[in-house]
């Protein structure tokens, strides 16, 4: 037998061990995630002026969590809210400031940031380039909440589409009335 055939027959038995195992088996039913954008199945949404593409949704994770790619212009990011869950970014592109619990935090590319459950928060893009980073959210249920009260978009350098002020208010009262819903609350 060759040792990377020995190797999958130790996971194999691992998977499956009874007596002495302190893990459920593996669930079968649960597949592989393999994200290929940009056109891997993954959905982009414009929300407040930012592109975001969920890259891992929480159907596919069990509910585990979710993984959003998100592209702040100069100037873009969310208002001030909080949730019930943690969120944490890792800034690939940019400088970004973000207000915990009043305070201001400077994030620049490279740098990772976890923001507890319940905890006020907001970030803005304080820089004259775009930013982009990675969201992961635990358990997941913010990339149903966006989904639910964004724009969809055909890619991740797509424009937002241009929304007259009556379409931001109903934006705006769509986000609000289903935020408890998603754990969420806007300041």
């Amino acid at each position: 037998m060759t040792e990377q055939a020995e190797q999958a027959e130790g996971m194999e038995n691992a998977a499956g061990a009874g007596a002495g195992a302190t893990l459920p088996p593996d669930d079968p039913a649960r597949e592989l995630t393999v994200v290929r954008p940009p056109d891997g199945g993954v959905r982009h949404i414009a929300l407040a002026g930012d592109i975001y593409t969920i890259l891992v949704t929480g159907e596919q994770t069990d509910g585990r969590y979710c993984l959003i790619d998100m592209r702040v212009p100069p100037g873009g990011g969310p208002p001030p809210h909080r949730h019930d869950f943690e969120e944490m970014f890792t800034l690939l592109e940019g400088e970004v400031e973000f207000r915990f619990r009043g305070e201001p935090v400077r994030v620049r590319a490279g740098e990772t940031v976890n923001i507890p459950a319940r905890a006020p928060h907001f970030f803005r893009n304080i820089s004259d380039a775009p930013a982009r980073m990675l969201c992961m959210c635990t358990p997941a249920g913010q990339d149903e909440y966006f989904l639910r009260v964004a724009d969809p978009v055909s890619g991740p350098d797509a424009a937002p589409p241009e929304l007259t002020e009556a379409e931001q208010r109903e934006r705006g009262r769509r986000a609000a009335e289903l935020a408890a819903q998603y754990r969420t609350e806007l300041l």
